[in-house]
Protein backbone atom coordinates (compact mmCIF):
# COMPACT_ATOMS: atom_id res chain seq x y z
CA UNK A 1 0.00 0.00 0.00
CA UNK A 2 1.63 3.32 -0.83
CA UNK A 3 2.29 5.62 1.94
CA UNK A 4 0.20 9.21 1.68
CA UNK A 5 0.46 12.48 3.89
CA UNK A 6 -2.74 14.18 4.48
CA UNK A 7 -3.81 18.04 5.24
CA UNK A 8 -7.39 18.62 6.40
CA UNK A 9 -9.42 20.96 4.90
CA UNK A 10 -12.53 22.00 6.96
CA UNK A 11 -15.10 24.42 5.54
CA UNK A 12 -16.71 26.15 7.91
CA UNK A 13 -15.50 28.66 10.80
CA UNK A 14 -18.10 27.99 13.18
CA UNK A 15 -17.74 25.54 16.50
CA UNK A 16 -17.97 22.51 14.71
CA UNK A 17 -15.49 24.07 12.34
CA UNK A 18 -13.24 24.43 15.32
CA UNK A 19 -13.83 21.19 16.80
CA UNK A 20 -12.87 19.18 13.86
CA UNK A 21 -9.20 21.62 13.90
CA UNK A 22 -8.48 20.29 17.21
CA UNK A 23 -9.21 16.75 16.77
CA UNK A 24 -7.05 16.76 13.92
CA UNK A 25 -4.16 18.81 15.95
CA UNK A 26 -4.79 16.45 18.93
CA UNK A 27 -4.58 12.94 17.07
CA UNK A 28 -1.62 14.52 14.59
CA UNK A 29 -0.17 17.74 15.18
CA UNK A 30 -1.51 19.15 12.43
CA UNK A 31 -2.90 22.68 11.67
CA UNK A 32 -5.89 22.13 9.17
CA UNK A 33 -6.86 24.52 6.37
CA UNK A 34 -10.04 26.35 7.45
CA UNK A 35 -12.31 27.67 4.73
CA UNK A 36 -15.58 29.94 5.20
CA UNK A 37 -17.03 32.63 3.90
CA UNK A 38 -16.78 34.92 6.47
CA UNK A 39 -14.16 34.90 9.98
CA UNK A 40 -15.70 33.94 12.67
CA UNK A 41 -13.88 33.91 16.78
CA UNK A 42 -14.23 30.43 17.02
CA UNK A 43 -11.30 29.50 14.05
CA UNK A 44 -10.03 33.11 13.32
CA UNK A 45 -8.84 33.50 17.36
CA UNK A 46 -6.79 30.50 17.35
CA UNK A 47 -2.96 29.04 17.02
CA UNK A 48 -4.14 25.87 15.97
CA UNK A 49 -6.60 27.28 12.56
CA UNK A 50 -3.97 30.01 11.32
CA UNK A 51 -4.51 29.33 8.03
CA UNK A 52 -8.21 30.53 6.78
CA UNK A 53 -9.29 30.64 2.84
CA UNK A 54 -12.20 33.41 3.05
CA UNK A 55 -15.01 34.01 0.06
CA UNK A 56 -18.15 35.91 0.55
CA UNK A 57 -19.90 33.57 -2.19
CA UNK A 58 -18.64 30.35 -0.86
CA UNK A 59 -22.97 29.31 -0.42
CA UNK A 60 -23.40 29.37 -4.15
CA UNK A 61 -22.41 26.12 -5.61
CA UNK A 62 -20.56 27.26 -8.22
CA UNK A 63 -18.11 29.68 -6.40
CA UNK A 64 -18.20 26.57 -3.67
CA UNK A 65 -16.54 24.13 -6.60
CA UNK A 66 -14.60 26.54 -7.83
CA UNK A 67 -13.24 27.90 -4.78
CA UNK A 68 -12.07 24.80 -3.23
CA UNK A 69 -10.54 23.44 -6.59
CA UNK A 70 -8.56 26.14 -6.48
CA UNK A 71 -7.16 25.49 -2.74
CA UNK A 72 -6.43 21.98 -3.68
CA UNK A 73 -4.12 23.54 -6.24
CA UNK A 74 -2.78 25.66 -3.62
CA UNK A 75 -1.80 22.95 -1.16
CA UNK A 76 -1.12 20.23 -3.34
CA UNK A 77 1.95 18.13 -3.19
CA UNK A 78 3.05 15.06 -4.24
CA UNK A 79 1.66 11.76 -2.32
CA UNK A 80 -0.45 14.19 0.05
CA UNK A 81 -4.16 13.47 0.23
CA UNK A 82 -6.48 16.65 1.11
CA UNK A 83 -9.52 15.47 3.48
CA UNK A 84 -12.40 17.46 2.77
CA UNK A 85 -14.99 17.47 5.46
CA UNK A 86 -18.30 20.17 6.54
CA UNK A 87 -19.37 21.44 9.39
CA UNK A 88 -23.11 22.53 8.24
CA UNK A 89 -25.60 21.05 6.14
CA UNK A 90 -25.37 23.66 3.02
CA UNK A 91 -21.83 22.82 2.86
CA UNK A 92 -22.08 19.07 3.10
CA UNK A 93 -24.79 19.38 0.90
CA UNK A 94 -22.83 21.02 -2.02
CA UNK A 95 -20.47 18.42 -1.43
CA UNK A 96 -23.03 15.90 -1.48
CA UNK A 97 -24.12 17.74 -5.10
CA UNK A 98 -20.61 17.94 -6.42
CA UNK A 99 -18.42 14.75 -5.54
CA UNK A 100 -17.59 14.40 -8.72
CA UNK A 101 -16.01 17.38 -9.39
CA UNK A 102 -14.58 17.61 -6.23
CA UNK A 103 -13.36 13.54 -5.97
CA UNK A 104 -10.42 14.85 -8.66
CA UNK A 105 -8.87 16.96 -5.79
CA UNK A 106 -10.07 15.77 -2.59
CA UNK A 107 -11.12 12.61 -0.33
CA UNK A 108 -14.52 12.43 1.57
CA UNK A 109 -16.64 10.19 2.89
CA UNK A 110 -20.20 10.97 2.32
CA UNK A 111 -23.07 9.49 0.32
CA UNK A 112 -25.04 9.48 -2.33
CA UNK A 113 -27.05 12.03 -3.63
CA UNK A 114 -30.12 9.88 -3.79
CA UNK A 115 -29.67 8.46 -0.04
CA UNK A 116 -29.25 12.25 1.21
CA UNK A 117 -32.79 13.16 0.02
CA UNK A 118 -33.84 10.34 1.79
CA UNK A 119 -32.43 11.03 5.24
CA UNK A 120 -32.17 14.73 4.86
CA UNK A 121 -35.67 15.58 3.71
CA UNK A 122 -37.59 14.76 7.18
CA UNK A 123 -40.71 13.68 5.16
CA UNK A 124 -38.74 11.07 3.37
CA UNK A 125 -36.48 10.37 6.93
CA UNK A 126 -39.53 9.40 8.92
CA UNK A 127 -40.93 6.78 6.40
CA UNK A 128 -37.77 5.12 6.53
CA UNK A 129 -37.38 4.90 10.44
CA UNK A 130 -41.08 3.51 9.93
CA UNK A 131 -39.80 0.75 7.65
CA UNK A 132 -36.76 0.03 9.25
CA UNK A 133 -37.38 0.18 13.04
CA UNK A 134 -37.17 3.26 14.52
CA UNK A 135 -39.83 4.93 16.59
CA UNK A 136 -41.02 8.66 15.76
CA UNK A 137 -43.21 11.18 16.75
CA UNK A 138 -47.09 11.19 15.57
CA UNK A 139 -46.40 13.23 12.46
CA UNK A 140 -48.08 15.40 9.77
CA UNK A 141 -47.17 17.30 6.64
CA UNK A 142 -48.09 20.77 4.84
CA UNK A 143 -47.41 21.95 1.49
CA UNK A 144 -46.36 25.32 1.44
CA UNK A 145 -47.29 25.39 -2.11
CA UNK A 146 -51.14 24.58 -1.08
CA UNK A 147 -53.19 27.58 -0.74
CA UNK A 148 -55.81 25.32 1.91
CA UNK A 149 -55.14 26.58 5.61
CA UNK A 150 -53.99 23.28 7.66
CA UNK A 151 -57.23 21.47 9.09
CA UNK A 152 -56.02 17.87 10.14
CA UNK A 153 -57.01 16.59 13.73
CA UNK A 154 -54.08 16.93 16.17
CA UNK A 155 -53.61 16.90 19.71
CA UNK A 156 -52.26 20.20 20.76
CA UNK A 157 -49.50 21.06 21.47
CA UNK A 158 -47.87 20.36 18.40
CA UNK A 159 -44.49 21.77 16.75
CA UNK A 160 -43.85 23.03 13.72
CA UNK A 161 -40.98 22.78 12.20
CA UNK A 162 -39.31 22.82 8.51
CA UNK A 163 -38.79 19.14 6.21
CA UNK A 164 -35.76 21.17 4.62
CA UNK A 165 -33.34 23.35 6.65
CA UNK A 166 -31.43 24.49 3.74
CA UNK A 167 -34.20 26.39 2.20
CA UNK A 168 -35.74 27.58 4.66
CA UNK A 169 -32.96 28.98 5.95
CA UNK A 170 -32.02 30.66 2.98
CA UNK A 171 -35.65 32.65 3.01
CA UNK A 172 -35.22 33.99 6.41
CA UNK A 173 -38.24 36.53 7.55
CA UNK A 174 -38.87 38.61 10.90
CA UNK A 175 -39.62 35.94 13.29
CA UNK A 176 -37.70 32.68 12.10
CA UNK A 177 -37.70 30.09 14.95
CA UNK A 178 -35.68 26.84 14.69
CA UNK A 179 -39.12 25.36 15.98
CA UNK A 180 -42.68 26.71 17.05
CA UNK A 181 -44.24 25.36 19.96
CA UNK A 182 -48.22 26.16 19.30
CA UNK A 183 -51.75 25.20 20.86
CA UNK A 184 -53.78 26.40 18.26
CA UNK A 185 -54.63 25.95 14.66
CA UNK A 186 -55.11 29.40 14.51
CA UNK A 187 -50.86 29.48 15.97
CA UNK A 188 -50.43 27.13 13.22
CA UNK A 189 -52.50 28.68 9.94
CA UNK A 190 -50.23 32.00 11.40
CA UNK A 191 -47.05 30.18 11.59
CA UNK A 192 -47.54 29.27 7.81
CA UNK A 193 -48.59 31.94 6.33
CA UNK A 194 -45.48 33.60 8.01
CA UNK A 195 -42.60 31.05 6.75
CA UNK A 196 -44.62 31.12 2.94
CA UNK A 197 -44.23 34.95 3.27
CA UNK A 198 -40.36 34.22 3.21
CA UNK A 199 -40.76 32.14 0.09
CA UNK A 200 -40.05 29.05 1.75
CA UNK A 201 -42.20 26.57 -0.44
CA UNK A 202 -41.18 23.12 0.81
CA UNK A 203 -43.45 20.84 3.61
CA UNK A 204 -43.57 22.14 7.19
CA UNK A 205 -43.76 19.21 9.83
CA UNK A 206 -46.93 19.42 11.90
CA UNK A 207 -45.44 17.20 15.05
CA UNK A 208 -46.83 15.83 18.36
CA UNK A 209 -45.43 17.55 20.77
CA UNK A 210 -43.15 15.13 23.48
CA UNK A 211 -43.02 16.07 26.95
CA UNK A 212 -40.00 16.86 29.20
CA UNK A 213 -37.46 19.18 29.37
CA UNK A 214 -34.01 19.53 27.90
CA UNK A 215 -32.79 16.25 30.16
CA UNK A 216 -35.51 14.30 28.06
CA UNK A 217 -33.61 15.06 24.54
CA UNK A 218 -30.84 12.38 23.47
CA UNK A 219 -27.74 12.37 21.04
CA UNK A 220 -26.41 9.68 19.10
CA UNK A 221 -22.89 10.17 16.92
CA UNK A 222 -22.57 7.62 14.27
CA UNK A 223 -19.54 7.05 11.91
CA UNK A 224 -20.33 4.44 8.67
CA UNK A 225 -17.13 3.73 6.73
CA UNK A 226 -16.52 4.49 3.05
CA UNK A 227 -18.11 1.24 2.84
CA UNK A 228 -21.02 2.01 5.14
CA UNK A 229 -19.79 -0.26 7.80
CA UNK A 230 -20.30 0.96 11.35
CA UNK A 231 -17.37 2.11 12.96
CA UNK A 232 -18.29 4.09 16.37
CA UNK A 233 -21.77 4.96 18.10
CA UNK A 234 -22.40 6.57 20.94
CA UNK A 235 -25.97 7.97 22.94
CA UNK A 236 -25.94 11.08 25.21
CA UNK A 237 -28.16 12.46 27.60
CA UNK A 238 -28.61 16.37 26.98
CA UNK A 239 -28.28 17.95 30.26
CA UNK A 240 -29.02 21.77 28.96
CA UNK A 241 -29.77 22.98 25.31
CA UNK A 242 -29.13 26.63 23.61
CA UNK A 243 -32.71 28.74 25.11
CA UNK A 244 -32.65 30.99 22.47
CA UNK A 245 -35.74 30.08 19.83
CA UNK A 246 -33.02 30.61 16.70
CA UNK A 247 -31.00 27.68 18.36
CA UNK A 248 -33.04 25.45 20.40
CA UNK A 249 -31.60 21.81 19.27
CA UNK A 250 -27.70 22.80 20.03
CA UNK A 251 -26.54 21.22 22.78
CA UNK A 252 -24.63 22.85 25.56
CA UNK A 253 -24.13 19.93 27.83
CA UNK A 254 -24.62 16.73 27.63
CA UNK A 255 -23.69 13.52 29.48
CA UNK A 256 -22.50 10.09 27.58
CA UNK A 257 -24.92 6.92 28.28
CA UNK A 258 -24.90 2.87 27.23
CA UNK A 259 -27.96 1.59 25.67
CA UNK A 260 -26.68 -0.99 23.97
CA UNK A 261 -30.67 -1.89 22.56
CA UNK A 262 -30.78 1.93 21.33
CA UNK A 263 -27.74 1.73 20.01
CA UNK A 264 -27.67 -1.48 17.94
CA UNK A 265 -31.03 0.01 16.35
CA UNK A 266 -29.70 3.06 15.38
CA UNK A 267 -26.13 1.08 13.73
CA UNK A 268 -28.83 -1.14 12.24
CA UNK A 269 -30.63 1.63 10.32
CA UNK A 270 -27.74 3.15 9.25
CA UNK A 271 -25.87 -0.07 7.79
CA UNK A 272 -29.37 -1.20 6.17
CA UNK A 273 -29.38 1.96 4.24
CA UNK A 274 -25.38 2.22 3.32
CA UNK A 275 -24.90 5.58 5.08
CA UNK A 276 -21.76 6.42 5.07
CA UNK A 277 -19.96 9.41 7.19
CA UNK A 278 -21.01 11.21 10.55
CA UNK A 279 -24.38 11.29 11.16
CA UNK A 280 -25.42 13.06 14.37
CA UNK A 281 -29.22 11.78 15.76
CA UNK A 282 -31.47 13.65 17.81
CA UNK A 283 -34.36 12.10 19.45
CA UNK A 284 -36.25 12.24 22.89
CA UNK A 285 -37.44 9.57 25.51
CA UNK A 286 -41.38 9.71 25.40
CA UNK A 287 -42.20 8.51 29.03
CA UNK A 288 -45.65 8.27 28.01
CA UNK A 289 -44.92 5.08 26.09
CA UNK A 290 -41.25 4.23 27.14
CA UNK A 291 -39.85 5.04 23.49
CA UNK A 292 -37.24 7.06 22.37
CA UNK A 293 -38.25 9.01 19.02
CA UNK A 294 -35.91 9.57 16.49
CA UNK A 295 -36.36 13.41 15.20
CA UNK A 296 -34.09 13.81 12.80
CA UNK A 297 -30.29 12.88 11.84
CA UNK A 298 -28.11 15.58 10.61
CA UNK A 299 -25.66 14.50 7.95
CA UNK A 300 -22.66 15.71 9.18
CA UNK A 301 -20.67 15.72 12.96
CA UNK A 302 -23.26 17.91 15.44
CA UNK A 303 -21.40 20.60 17.27
CA UNK A 304 -21.26 18.48 19.96
CA UNK A 305 -19.90 15.50 18.77
CA UNK A 306 -16.78 16.21 20.04
CA UNK A 307 -17.59 14.18 23.08
CA UNK A 308 -16.31 10.95 21.32
CA UNK A 309 -12.97 12.81 21.29
CA UNK A 310 -12.78 13.08 25.01
CA UNK A 311 -14.01 9.72 24.97
CA UNK A 312 -11.16 8.03 23.28
CA UNK A 313 -12.97 7.89 19.64
CA UNK A 314 -11.28 11.16 17.96
CA UNK A 315 -13.38 12.16 14.75
CA UNK A 316 -10.12 13.03 12.66
CA UNK A 317 -8.69 9.75 13.22
CA UNK A 318 -12.21 8.15 11.96
CA UNK A 319 -11.58 9.37 8.84
CA UNK A 320 -8.09 8.84 8.26
CA UNK A 321 -8.05 5.65 9.03
CA UNK A 322 -10.84 5.21 6.66
CA UNK A 323 -9.52 7.50 3.67
CA UNK A 324 -5.88 7.57 4.02
CA UNK A 325 -5.32 4.06 5.32
CA UNK A 326 -7.92 1.97 4.40
CA UNK A 327 -8.40 -0.13 7.63
CA UNK A 328 -11.25 -2.37 7.99
CA UNK A 329 -12.08 -1.92 11.93
CA UNK A 330 -14.66 -3.39 14.46
CA UNK A 331 -17.82 -1.42 15.21
CA UNK A 332 -17.10 0.60 18.94
CA UNK A 333 -19.60 1.23 21.45
CA UNK A 334 -18.57 3.98 23.66
CA UNK A 335 -19.55 3.50 26.98
CA UNK A 336 -16.62 5.73 29.03
CA UNK A 337 -18.87 8.12 31.25
CA UNK A 338 -18.23 11.53 30.49
CA UNK A 339 -19.51 15.24 30.26
CA UNK A 340 -19.52 17.58 27.40
CA UNK A 341 -20.38 21.47 27.48
CA UNK A 342 -19.84 24.69 26.18
CA UNK A 343 -21.19 26.24 29.16
CA UNK A 344 -19.37 27.47 32.73
CA UNK A 345 -19.77 24.75 35.29
CA UNK A 346 -21.58 27.92 37.16
CA UNK A 347 -24.81 27.25 34.84
CA UNK A 348 -24.22 23.89 35.22
CA UNK A 349 -24.72 23.61 38.69
CA UNK A 350 -27.62 25.92 38.59
CA UNK A 351 -29.53 25.23 35.63
CA UNK A 352 -30.03 22.16 34.86
CA UNK A 353 -33.07 21.20 36.11
CA UNK A 354 -32.74 17.47 37.26
CA UNK A 355 -31.70 16.81 40.86
CA UNK A 356 -30.29 13.61 39.82
CA UNK A 357 -28.35 15.14 37.11
CA UNK A 358 -27.00 17.96 39.05
CA UNK A 359 -25.81 15.83 41.34
CA UNK A 360 -24.07 13.34 38.81
CA UNK A 361 -22.55 16.16 36.61
CA UNK A 362 -20.96 17.54 40.27
CA UNK A 363 -19.22 14.52 40.57
CA UNK A 364 -17.95 14.13 37.09
CA UNK A 365 -16.22 17.70 37.58
CA UNK A 366 -14.76 16.64 40.45
CA UNK A 367 -13.39 13.36 38.81
CA UNK A 368 -12.06 15.55 35.78
CA UNK A 369 -14.53 13.03 33.80
CA UNK A 370 -15.82 16.44 31.61
CA UNK A 371 -14.35 18.48 28.44
CA UNK A 372 -14.81 22.03 27.20
CA UNK A 373 -13.05 21.82 23.61
CA UNK A 374 -13.53 25.35 23.06
CA UNK A 375 -11.02 25.69 26.14
CA UNK A 376 -8.41 23.27 24.19
CA UNK A 377 -5.19 23.31 26.29
CA UNK A 378 -2.67 23.45 23.25
CA UNK A 379 -4.85 26.68 22.18
CA UNK A 380 -3.65 30.29 24.00
CA UNK A 381 -3.77 32.65 21.42
CA UNK A 382 -4.66 36.14 23.31
CA UNK A 383 -7.77 36.97 21.46
CA UNK A 384 -9.33 34.23 22.32
CA UNK A 385 -9.31 33.84 26.08
CA UNK A 386 -10.83 37.39 26.09
CA UNK A 387 -13.57 36.54 23.93
CA UNK A 388 -14.30 32.89 25.75
CA UNK A 389 -14.13 34.80 29.00
CA UNK A 390 -16.72 37.42 27.36
CA UNK A 391 -18.49 34.19 25.82
CA UNK A 392 -18.65 32.39 29.48
CA UNK A 393 -20.01 35.47 31.27
CA UNK A 394 -22.88 35.95 28.58
CA UNK A 395 -23.92 32.22 29.28
CA UNK A 396 -24.73 32.90 32.64
CA UNK A 397 -26.59 36.03 31.88
CA UNK A 398 -28.81 34.15 28.62
CA UNK A 399 -29.71 31.04 31.63
CA UNK A 400 -30.47 33.54 34.10
CA UNK A 401 -32.37 35.41 31.68
CA UNK A 402 -34.20 32.58 30.37
CA UNK A 403 -37.62 32.30 29.81
CA UNK A 404 -37.50 28.89 28.17
CA UNK A 405 -39.51 25.91 30.13
CA UNK A 406 -38.34 23.61 27.66
CA UNK A 407 -41.41 21.18 29.02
Amino acid sequence: MENYSFLPVIVGTNINAYNMAISFYDAYRIKPIIVGRAPLAFTQYSNITSTQELNPALHTSTVFVAFLREIAKKYAKPKQKLILIGTDDLYVEMIIANQKELAQDFVFNYMSEALKEQVYIKKNFYELCEKHGLDTPNTYYYSCQSDEPFDEEVLFPVIIKPSDGVQYYRNPFEGLQKIYKVDSYEEINRIIEMVKSGGYKEDLIIQDYIPGDDTYMWDAVYYGNQHGKGQVISFAQVALQEHEMTAIGNYTALLTRFNEEMMTKLVDFCEAIGYKGFGNFDLKYDERDGKFKVFEVNIRQGRSSYYIDACGQKMATLFVDDLIYQKDKPLTYIDKPMLFTVVPKYVLKHFVKDAKLTAEIKQLLKSGDYVNPLFYRYDNHFKRKLYLAARQLNYVKKYRNSEWQGD
